[in-house]
């Protein structure tokens, strides 16, 4: 049997006795599951900034990247560069959850 207990599961054992394990959080950076206990400043891998699009002649002016931005649009992360939008983070730091 499972019952919850400020944020973290207690699970009862056959003789009674309680077991509290951690659940994990969702980190609203990097999206994985994290538990607070090995949280370092490495965990989170993230870009701290949009996928934009450029979308005018003069490339001065920054779009957040809509879906009917046309094929021939830059596209790219305005923090590092990269143009995949599945590119690794380029920054790393702690995980943040929902919570926080």
């Amino acid at each position: 049997m499972q019952m919850e207990k400020g944020g973290a599961t207690l699970e009862e054992g056959l003789g009674g006795g309680g077991v509290v394990t951690q659940r994990g959080k969702l980190c609203r950076r990097c999206k994985e599951t994290f538990n607070s206990s090995s949280n370092t400043p490495s965990s989170c891998r993230f870009h701290p900034s949009f996928f934009v699009c450029r979308r005018h002649d003069d490339q001065k002016r920054y779009y957040e990247l809509r879906p009917d931005d046309p094929p021939y649009a830059a596209k790219f992360y305005d923090c590092c560069g990269a143009e995949d939008p599945e590119a690794l983070g380029c920054t790393t730091d702690f995980h943040v959850s929902y919570d926080d």
